[in-house]
């Protein structure tokens, strides 16, 4: 069966110009416009490449008009009700589920990379006392590639899985040595015998004064919020690790530089936005009066944590965490915090509300990940650093998938020049 192809007409010369369908396994097909600047004289041009596919790839596949969410093929929640974080970030890592052997021994890999070096811990103290944790993350993932020098020839299957492991073991350690310095309390050592959602929560929580016994609770919660988060097709962060990896970069440069634009406002920092959403609202009283602003085009007042660019139906995450976040309150929540109260009656008034149901205004993943790690006493600055662990994931997969593709070349998009025309050179005398 003959490819399709997709025509277009040369207004200037009639010429008739062919552009070959991509097409994939599901989804819509995407038209090859490689040649169409050597055939046309023509660029495409499309701000924020919402509508160009960069690249092929066999990890994730959305459906925003149907709410579908599937890595590797399986939909999400039979994965958020069956499966675990390690063993979803092996499927995404590898393409298939694994044995029960393939799981333990990746398992086993993960755990006994989870140190970090020495001398790499102690640049956490060359950070200032109120430095963000994602600035420390970016910071001290970007210099790994000077302690780890067995893991940087991205032409070498076996380092780039080395790199994988490393990477996934290593930046739950990274994150919590950040919240640590913060905090200004010591660096807590990770512990082999956890599991991977566990240790992290032991790192950021536990001191030398008295023991710490991670919550079940907590763990699962934590678990199901890291599976969901573990890739989301070529969103802002990943396009910019294949972006940069595309160079030929060091792998640890490339995921720096996608922990730098997680911290953005616009993609990762959406779940802090709820919670100063839910703190301006102040108390149950006023949703009533703050919807009403909402509804209103001319006030600027947006929901904050409902809705999404791609879903264009219930976010499918959202219904999975959704239940995770109210047992994790019924759990930890604490009865007198108004702020989680508030936040649970805005998720009441708004489901009921026609206005937001019309406009298919559903909560999505950050609303309820927000209100999770409000529970769980992380502070407002590590959110965006527990969605960079949870994302290195899809990250690393999609290094690995591109430098695994000889097809792959540079990125280097083009651009529609709008400056000064040729002009020539004024002496300064003259100017």
């Amino acid at each position: 069966m003959a490819e399709p192809s997709y025509s277009l007409v040369n207004n200037s010369t009639g010429e008739k110009i062919d552009l070959p369908a991509v097409t994939g396994t599901l989804g819509a097909p995407g038209l090859d416009v490689r040649q169409l600047y050597r055939d046309a004289g023509v660029f495409t041009y499309d701000p924020g490449f919402k509508a160009t596919c960069s690249c092929s790839s066999a990890i994730t596949f959305i459906d925003g008009e149907k709410g579908v969410l599937l890595f590797r093929g399986y939909p999400v929640e039979q994965l958020a009700e069956k499966s675990s974080f390690i063993e979803v970030a092996y499927l995404i890592l590898h393409g298939e589920l694994p044995t029960a052997t393939q799981l333990e021994v990746f398992d086993h890999s993960i755990h006994t990379h989870t140190m970090i070096n020495e001398a790499l811990r102690r640049f956490f103290d060359g950070f200032h006392y109120d430095a963000h944790p994602m600035a420390m993350m970016t910071g001290v993932v970007g210099s790994m590639s000077a302690f780890y020098h067995d893991t940087t020839n991205s032409k070498d299957p076996k380092q780039r899985e080395i790199f994988a492991h490393r990477m996934i073991a290593k930046i739950p350690t990274i994150a919590a040595a950040a919240y640590k310095k913060y905090f200004g309390q010591p660096f807590v050592y990770p512990r082999n015998d956890l599991d991977y959602c566990s240790n992290l929560l032991h790192m950021m929580f536990a001191v030398p004064a008295e023991p710490y016994e991670v919550d079940p609770v907590a763990a699962k919660a934590l678990d199901i919020l890291f599976m969901l988060h573990t890739d989301h097709e070529q969103n802002a962060s990943t396009s910019t690790v294949r972006l940069a990896g595309s160079t030929g970069c060091n792998p640890y440069a490339a995921i720096a530089a996608g922990i730098a634009a997680l911290w953005g406002p616009a993609h990762g920092g959406a779940n802090e936005a709820v919670l100063k959403m839910l703190g301006e609202i102040g108390s149950v009283k006023n949703i009533p009066a703050f919807l009403d602003k909402v509804k209103d085009k001319n006030s600027g007042i947006r929901l904050m944590g409902f809705g999404h660019r791609v879903y264009k139906n219930f976010d499918p995450r959202a219904r999975i965490i959704r239940d995770q976040c109210h047992k994790v309150l019924e759990r930890l929540g604490d009865k007198n915090d108004q702020l989680l109260e508030l936040a649970m009656k805005l998720e009441e008034i708004a489901l009921s509300d026609d206005y937001f149901v019309a406009h298919k205004l559903y909560p999505n993943v950050d609303f309820y990940s927000g209100i999770i790690y409000k529970a769980l006493g992380i502070p407002t600055n590590m959110f965006t650093p527990m969605f960079a662990v949870a994302r290195t994931v899809g990250w690393v997969a999609n290094w690995m998938e591109m430098m695994a593709d000889p097809t792959a070349v540079i990125g280097r998009p083009r651009q529609v020049y709008t400056g000064a025309d040729t002009r020539n050179y004024i002496p300064l005398a003259k100017r």
